[in-house]
């Protein structure tokens, strides 16, 4: 089935005119169904069979994580930070003896 066709067949056009959101695009809530069900917690191998992408890198790139998850994300790494301990040598000793 083409865009065309999925287009024509829900009155696409006509409903988001109707609606004063001409500048909504089906491609557009595809992002955001897809972000909003990572964000519920929908694993990503479950997302792009959804999705119908052939690869996880594809459907990543639909997930845009909002302010709030990134601001999590940084909150947990800091308290992680605070808590670990400090390394019993530098870093780059630590990594020439790899």
């Amino acid at each position: 089935m083409t865009t065309t066709v999925l287009r024509d067949a829900t009155h696409w056009d006509e409903v988001v005119a109707e609606l004063g959101y001409e500048h909504l695009r089906r491609h557009g809530l595809r992002h955001t169904g897809l972000t909003w069900m990572a964000d519920a917690g929908v694993p990503l191998h479950v997302l792009r069979i959804i999705a119908g992408d052939g690869s996880l890198q594809t459907t990543q790139r639909y997930l845009h994580p909002d302010l709030r998850a990134l601001v999590a994300a940084g909150r947990s790494l800091s308290g992680h930070l605070r808590g670990a301990p400090a390394p019993s040598r530098p870093l780059a000793a630590s990594l020439q003896a790899l």
